[in-house]
């Protein structure tokens, strides 16, 4: 923290939110983060519609869980910084009652969300500062309880961050800590990198940019993200490209190798 108590911003490290706002075409990030996102570009030169897809899912599943499925509640891990379409602006468009709750771990994403994530007057919107690495700081954090009410459905919301978790099974016990935490109706909304459709090529290069430490994006098989919703009954069509799960019909569906995503979203019997 800064003197005045302002969180520091550390502008010569690549950070996930900076750098998924550059693919998004947005103006909020720097040098470090364009330099990060060129270099994963050049070996995923399709990165872009898997960042579009996530982007458009996350809309799809918020309308769908504030319409369809009656949810009023959301808690989104990982917010990024805020662009057309946050996850609050979606479900109070269906219900304006709403109320989410923002988690991120980026000084630039606390500042941005101060300003401009702001809530219906029927509903609520909050933000805080906490990283998905530690679930029991969220889940304890007074500003979720003075928010959410942890006894009703919530949906949680983890679009591309998961696979910012490295290692083989490191992301289940994660997921399964906060979801243990939720009630039965509550659900689970979740997109993951993938090299399943990669050619081998493709997929050697990008292995070596993660072993290297170029790339901090830890891709996980069908599997293995599947696993991640043991327990809960997927909603229709289940876990597919992002680009697949309930498209508008004008939608064009890209080819699977240009996503190189999974998605799924699940129930809470």
């Amino acid at each position: 923290m800064a003197s005045d108590g302002s969180p520091v911003i550390d502008t010569t490290v690549a950070h996930p939110a900076r750098r998924y706002n550059y693919f998004l075409g947005g103006k909020d990030n720097f040098a470090a983060d364009r330099a990060s996102a060129d270099e994963i570009e050049r070996v995923l030169p399709t990165i872009r519609v898997g960042v579009r897809a996530n982007r458009d899912l996350l809309r799809r599943a918020t309308a769908y869980l504030a319409g369809e499925a009656g949810i009023r509640q959301f808690l989104d891990i990982g917010t990024g910084l805020p662009t057309a379409d946050n996850t609050h602006e979606v479900a109070q468009r269906h219900a304006p009652d709403s109320r989410i709750v923002y988690v991120d771990n980026d000084p630039l994403v606390l500042t941005h969300a101060r300003a401009l994530l702001t809530s219906s007057p029927q509903g609520r919107t909050a933000y805080l500062a906490a990283d998905l690495t530690d679930p029991a700081a969220i889940l304890t954090h007074p500003g979720l309880s003075a928010t959410l009410d942890l006894t009703q459905p919530v949906a949680l919301m983890l679009v591309a961050v998961l696979h910012f978790i490295p290692g083989r099974g490191a992301a289940q016990p994660i997921v399964q800590h906060l979801l243990d935490a939720l009630p039965a109706g509550s659900y689970l909304v979740a997109t993951h990198a993938t090299q399943d459709f990669m050619p081998p090529a493709q997929a050697l290069a990008y292995q070596r940019m993660l072993d290297e430490g170029r790339s901090d994006v830890w891709t996980r098989d069908r599997a293995e993200f599947t696993a991640l919703f043991e327990g809960l009954d997927l909603v229709a069509p289940g876990i597919t490209p992002p680009s697949e799960w309930r498209p508008a019909v004008h939608m064009g569906i890209p080819p699977r190798e240009d996503v190189a995503v999974w998605s799924g979203v699940g129930r809470k019997p």
